[in-house]
This record gives structure tokens, C-alpha cells and sequence, in this order.
């Protein structure tokens, strides 16, 4: 593990369980960043201002960064800045986690305590794969997925980039999601669902 400080960016909601992670993994996290200073300041890290203002000088510093952003499309737009300033982003996985070794994942992912992810399953960049959610084996997840808490996936299945899969939800085996989907919590999917769709409900309809 690299001995760089690391910044987070986002401080609040999901980067909190992110810093919680990270500090409990021994990662140096020292700094965050936020549009303003965050009064619920728990692990004591150090405020640098906002990564988007044009007067954020910490680019120039040699420091790592990781991703507290729930938003997809946020994640997404900050992981490409971040990649643009020539940075390491790095992944954040809770010791809890059950991963395979024959597993990839990419960079600027979160893992949260719990989560199962099985053989020959590969992970996307900045992906969230929330607390107790399962992966199963041969699934293909795209950049920018959330997998909310206590999901589940069952075996091949394929979710494409930036696609919201709700807490509770089920995925049946070898099931195509497009990208861009929103899966409402509680949901049993037993049919692909293509690009840009909203649904929900048992078995998942559009909504």
C-alpha cells in the first residue's frame, strides 16, 4: 500500500461509511474535500476545499485520492477529473468483504462490510458495492454501478455502466441490465431490462 496521503472527495452521507473504511484498513487518510467545511467531522481529517473550484491548489500536491460519492454521475465526472490531473484513485474495501482471488476489480471502487463477490466476477471502475450485497460468480458489472445494500446477483449476470440496482433487490441468473437503468429497492428481476429504464415492483416492471 502506497504511504501517500490520500484526500477523499465527499465528505457526507456515503463518504462517511468510505472514510469510516478506509481509516479501519490502516489507509493514511488525512484530508477531504467538500463545497464547504463540514461541521460532522468524525475522523478529524483535514479540510482542502472543493476539487471543482478553479483555486483547488491540492492538485499539486503528491497525494492519492478515493471517492465518497453516492451520486453515479457525480462519481463518475470526479473519477474522470481526478484520472484528467494525472492521480491515483484508489479502491477502498472493507476488511469484512468476501472476495474471490480469481476476481478483478477496478480502480476508485468501494466495497462495503460483508459484501460477497465470487469467481471470475469483474468489477468496473468506481463502483459501490454497498454493505452485505452479493456478487455471484461470472457477473460483469460496468464503471459506475451501485449495488445497493443487500442486493443480490445471482450467477452471469451483466449490469452496464452508471446502472442504480436498489437495496434488496434480486437478480436472476444470466440477466442483461442496460446502463443508465434505476432498479427500485425490493425488486425481483427475472427478464433484462434495457438501457436508460426506471423499475420496480415483483417481478420488476417499468415504472
Amino acid at each position: 500500500m502506497s504511504d501517500k496521503k490520500i484526500v477523499l472527495i465527499g465528505y457526507s452521507g456515503h463518504g462517511l461509511v468510505v472514510a469510516e473504511t478506509a481509516k479501519t484498513s490502516a489507509m493514511n487518510l488525512q484530508f477531504y474535500t467538500e463545497k464547504e467545511a463540514m461541521h460532522i467531522n468524525p475522523f478529524q481529517l483535514d479540510y482542502l476545499g472543493f476539487e471543482g473550484d478553479h483555486t483547488f491548489s491540492s492538485w499539486d500536491e503528491p497525494f492519492d485520492y478515493i471517492l465518497g460519492i453516492g451520486d453515479n454521475h457525480i462519481r463518475a465526472k470526479v473519477a474522470n477529473l481526478i484520472r484528467h490531473k494525472g492521480k491515483n484513485l484508489l479502491s477502498v474495501i472493507h476488511s469484512s468483504a468476501h472476495i474471490s482471488e480469481h476476481v478483478s476489480i477496478g480502480q476508485g471502487t468501494f466495497i462495503a462490510k460483508q459484501s460477497v463477490v465470487n469467481v471470475l466476477a469483474r468489477i468496473g471502475d468506481h463502483c459501490i458495492l454497498n454493505t452485505g450485497c452479493i456478487v455471484e460468480h461470472e457477473c460483469k458489472i460496468a464503471n459506475g454501478v451501485h449495488v445497493a445494500p443487500g442486493a443480490i446477483l445471482l450467477g452471469n449476470v451483466t449490469v452496464g455502466e452508471q446502472t442504480f440496482i436498489g437495496a434488496n433487490t434480486v437478480v436472476k441468473e444470466n440477466i442483461t441490465i442496460g446502463k443508465h437503468v434505476i432498479i427500485g429497492a425490493g425488486s425481483v428481476v427475472l427478464r433484462d431490462i434495457p438501457d436508460h429504464s426506471k423499475v420496480a415492483g415483483n417481478p420488476a416492471r417499468t415504472i
